[in-house]
């Protein structure tokens, strides 16, 4: 069996150690989707992400035409599609992640576990530990601590030689 990593997104006002804004804690699974794979346009209509489903529906219409459009041939056409399916697959957890912090519910925490159920127990544990609750940070402060490093990259020093 295989670990994978999960992102637990939680509304901006959800405390640590606090259990009542536990139940509408969302866990997304990192990695690809096989579901959003074979699919792709009902899988975002299934997590309710409107606006990706019209983009997809759009970039996968938009591919057909095009490929119509360059006179291409049937397997050409078919082996274009199942890339773009694959890129649809390897991203739509992200999309999925972009989305909730966008409507104000960004990632509170992460866990690495074999299944989803386990994630999840992992998840509630270490938000209702006070003890083992991960420190939480908004973006600016993420964005607040990289602006002060002086060097970028592997260079010793800052400047040029």
């Amino acid at each position: 069996m295989r670990m994978r990593s999960y992102t637990l997104h939680l509304p901006h006002e959800a405390r640590p150690g606090e259990a009542h804004d536990l139940d509408r804690a969302q866990l997304v699974p990192d990695g690809f989707s096989g579901t959003a794979f074979a699919f792709s346009v009902l899988w975002f209509l299934y997590h309710r992400l409107w606006l990706a489903a019209l983009l997809v529906l759009a970039g996968l219409g938009a591919t057909a035409l095009v490929g119509y459009g360059l006179g291409l041939s049937p397997a050409a056409g078919t082996v274009i599609t199942l890339l773009v399916l694959v890129l649809i697959g390897l991203e739509a957890s992200s999309l999925r992640r972009w989305t909730l912090a966008r409507n104000g519910r960004p990632a509170r925490d992460a866990v690495v576990a074999f299944n989803a159920d386990e994630a999840e127990a992992k998840a509630m544990t270490r938000w209702l530990d006070p003890a083992r609750t991960p420190s939480v940070r908004t973006s600016t402060e993420f964005a607040g601590a990289r602006a002060v490093e002086p060097v970028i990259g592997l260079f010793p020093a800052q400047g040029g030689r």
